[in-house]
């Protein structure tokens, strides 16, 4: 049986938009929102449909459609192209530098540490990867730890 589409209110309790995991519902004498699984807590604007979490460095908002939630970027903020290259770049031009290197100029044949230079081309590989994964996720501020306690549930 389908759940009917309905408002968001304080009446009825939804699905975090944050952690995905757990469910928000109204704290008793505030005009706000709960999560059962984050902890996060969200204010809400029920003429606009809206949820923004109040606790986290960032405001982020979302709408309710009735069904889920959307996603509303801040004003001003403008996520394009350029950050997806500059994202890329990051990765891939150390990488690139090292790696080219390590071939320009291979160790000598049988020396107990020719394997280093490969290593260390994936070692810069992975540790700029990192790097990009931690800035993502520190931005949306999205608990890996919560998450990752669901899943392994």
């Amino acid at each position: 049986m389908k759940q009917q589409p309905y408002p968001l209110n304080y009446h009825h309790d939804y699905l975090c938009p944050l952690c995905r995991q757990g469910r928000i519902h109204s704290i008793a004498l505030m005009d706000a929102f709960a999560c059962d699984c984050c902890q996060h807590i969200f204010s809400a604007d029920v003429e606009q449909q809206t949820l923004t979490a109040v606790d986290t460095q960032l405001p982020m908002t979302w709408q309710w459609n009735q069904k889920t939630w959307t996603r509303v970027n801040p004003e001003g903020v403008n996520f394009g192209w350029l950050y997806l290259v500059l994202g890329i770049l990051w990765v891939l031009l150390p990488t690139t530098i090292v790696g080219l290197a390590s071939y320009l100029f291979p160790p000598l044949p049988g020396s107990s540490l020719a394997w280093l230079p490969w290593f260390w081309t994936v070692v810069t590989f992975l540790s700029h990867l990192l790097c990009l994964v931690w800035l993502i996720l520190e931005y949306y501020q999205f608990p890996v730890r919560v998450y990752l306690r669901f899943l392994l549930r």
